[in-house]
């Protein structure tokens, strides 16, 4: 079993064979079945396109600035801030256990199995839900670039044929994975620079004074609450980062790339994605129109001004492959956590989900999975009126309690011995970084959560809060039901050096 002090999680695949070296050189994962295919640039971009800021900017924007008027684009830094410390926990974990799936292995290793399993559900589930968001949002602009009325059953028919091509793509390989990140990090430059440049120097309406102009979107309160409200737009943007772990096991030397991806994804992305929000907001003409609810889609409209018919339709192409590219690292993230928790044994179907298309060196039926399920999401979305929002409010819920049970979870480890030994180390500011992205993460939960609209039915009210404990509740009944938990061999709670190894014969951690 590995120790505290080992690289990066044997046990995950096969051991080597007599003869070849214990630990390879690049900082893969003994046995495993990917090739390194994807170089740092390209994980970066799988990150950025994950994080994808014209994706969530445009998503989102009508809601945020009609919730909480321009000040709202101050929500980018108060989440990137927050997300920043994640990242930078994320970065200590991954360097010293590199290991496709990300959350859950992490957990695994910082904890034990019990806490990794129900890492994993959740997470699984919000990516499953994200991806679903993200091919959802993109239904009006494709309603648009073809030329006919959106419909919420034509938007559902388009975020169908959306996933159905991100899942080829996926089933391509790593390395057009890795060019469909590449490709969707050029949109996003594209849609991001220079339409936004382009929008501040011939369709400028307001100078920045806005950003601190609330247009009376608070009435006769605290403007505060209404901040909170609309800073879903920042809590949507700011996650991604973590697919560059997702992929740990194709890229060589992870330890030190992986980290250093992270990071840049939340430099590089929250910088564009405030950019992209700056250049819209500064551009709309009437905020009063916006905030009143009589112009539904200021983006749209705005880009159609700005550019004309054939400009805002060019520009809703290169929208539309953000959009593709973003749902493509989507599923390769969520294809991959499936793969590792089957891999581990850890769900039903594990035979057939961990099997592998050694061909292009992906999880088939895996990423099967992660087209199918958002797909099924996708119809039910049709007995929602405001599916959008709460799909995505949903889904930033899952991500984040993912996130924050992988962050408790290292901040346990380190109060109980755990030294990183990976190559990217925080150093003596670890536990700091630790404890400020536990209390964040527990503030964006709790505001994501947070009842808004008294006036509708209570089930409606909660909606985000209901789907979150169906989640976790129906992964505790199915936890202990079946306890694939308990089953396989890799290592857990390994980071502590004095935690008993489950799979040893000894206690499992909880």
């Amino acid at each position: 079993m590995a120790s505290a002090s080992t690289p990066a999680g044997g046990g995950h695949g096969a051991g080597p064979a007599d003869g070849e070296p214990a630990e390879p050189t690049d900082g893969s994962v003994p046995g495993s079945e990917f090739r390194k295919d994807m170089g740092p640039w390209a994980n970066f971009a799988l990150g950025f396109t994950y994080l994808s800021p014209v994706v969530s900017t445009y998503t989102l924007f009508a809601t945020a600035l009609g919730e909480g008027g321009p000040p709202m684009v101050w929500a980018f830094v108060l989440a990137g801030c927050g997300q920043f410390l994640v990242a930078l926990v994320f970065g200590e974990v991954v360097a010293q256990f590199p290991i496709a799936g990300g959350v859950y292995p992490w957990a695994r290793h910082l904890w034990g199995k019990r806490w990794a399993w129900m890492t994993g559900w959740v997470y699984m589930w919000a990516l499953l839900v994200t991806i679903t968001s993200v091919a959802y949002g993109a239904g009006p602009y494709i309603a648009i670039l073809i030329g006919f009325k959106p419909t919420v059953h034509t938007t559902v028919l388009c975020t169908v044929v959306l996933i159905v091509i991100a899942v080829l793509i996926n089933y391509a390989g790593t390395k057009a994975l890795s060019a469909a990140a590449v490709i969707g990090f050029g949109a996003e430059l594209i849609g991001a620079l220079i339409v936004g440049i382009y929008l501040l120097a011939t369709h400028r309406e307001h100078n920045l004074g806005v950003i601190f102009d609330t247009y009376g979107t608070q009435g006769d309160g605290s403007y505060l609450p209404v901040f909170l409200a609309a800073a879903i737009i920042g809590f949507y943007q700011y996650y991604g980062f973590e697919a560059c772990g997702d992929t740990a096991e194709e890229v060589a030397h992870p330890g030190r790339v992986i980290p250093k991806a992270m990071r840049r994804t939340i430099y590089v992305g929250g910088a564009a994605a405030t950019f992209t929000c700056l250049s819209l907001l500064l551009s709309v003409a009437d905020y009063r129109a916006v905030i009143s609810g009589k112009d539904t889609d200021p983006v749209v409209h705005l880009l159609y001004d700005a550019l004309g018919e054939v400009g805002a339709r060019l520009v809703m192409a290169v929208v539309l492959i953000s959009f593709l590219s973003c749902t493509i690292s989507l599923q390769a993230a969520a294809g991959r956590l499936i793969y590792s928790y089957a891999r581990d044994q850890m769900i039903v179907g594990h035979r057939l989900l961990r099997k592998f298309a050694h061909a292009r060196a992906v999880p088939g039926w895996a990423l099967f999975v992660s087209a199918v399920v958002p797909a099924i999401i996708a119809f039910g979305s049709l007995v929602s009126e405001d599916a959008l929002t709460k799909i995505v409010s949903f889904a930033i819920l899952g991500i984040y309690g993912a996130f924050q049970m992988v962050v408790l979870a290292a901040l346990r480890a380190r109060l109980k011995g755990w030294k990183p030994t990976g190559e990217y180390r925080l150093g003596r500011w670890g536990l700091l970084v630790n404890a400020g992205a536990l209390a964040y993460g527990i503030f964006a939960i709790v505001n994501i959560c947070w009842p808004r609209t008294p006036e509708a039915p209570w089930y409606d009210n909660y909606i985000v809060l209901l789907c979150g404990a169906v989640v976790v509740l129906a992964g505790v009944l199915y936890m202990f039901t079946t306890h694939h938990y308990g089953r396989g061999d890799a290592p857990c709670g390994d980071a502590i050096p004095e935690t008993p190894r489950d799979g040893a014969g000894t206690a499992s951690a909880p």
